[in-house]
């Protein structure tokens, strides 16, 4: 009985710790590109790519080429999802994408009608 208590307790914590994840955690992606990524993505996906820091994501073909061109930040996201899953890396990455996307266009809204 003592047995069958320690094995369902067993259990039990191995479906906890698989849960969502508050922590800073770094897997396959280097410190130093989460946090450059988050100003200027680009230019941390060449950086990394040139390290080979991509290499084990298997990043090949033109799919990948056109979205580090035009949307970097959906790359990244990718990678991170990919790497980590949902942790708070990911998190902190979509709210600054969401944050980029959404204060842009207004930006530039209002700086038109205030040249008319």
């Amino acid at each position: 009985m003592i047995a069958a208590f320690v094995a369902g307790t067993t259990m039990l914590q191995q479906v906890v710790e698989r849960g969502f994840s508050l922590t800073l955690i770094s897997h396959r992606l280097p410190f130093w590109f989460l946090v450059f990524a988050l100003f200027l993505p680009r230019v941390s996906l060449v950086v990394a790519w040139f390290q080979g820091v991509l290499i084990p994501f298997h990043l090949q073909g033109l799919i990948p080429l056109l979205f580090a061109i035009l949307l970097p930040r959906v790359l990244i996201l990718f990678l991170i999802y990919v790497d980590q899953g949902l942790s708070l890396w990911f998190v902190i990455h979509l709210v600054v994408a969401l944050l980029v996307w959404g204060g842009g266009g207004h930006q530039m809204q209002r700086r038109r009608y205030r040249e008319v």
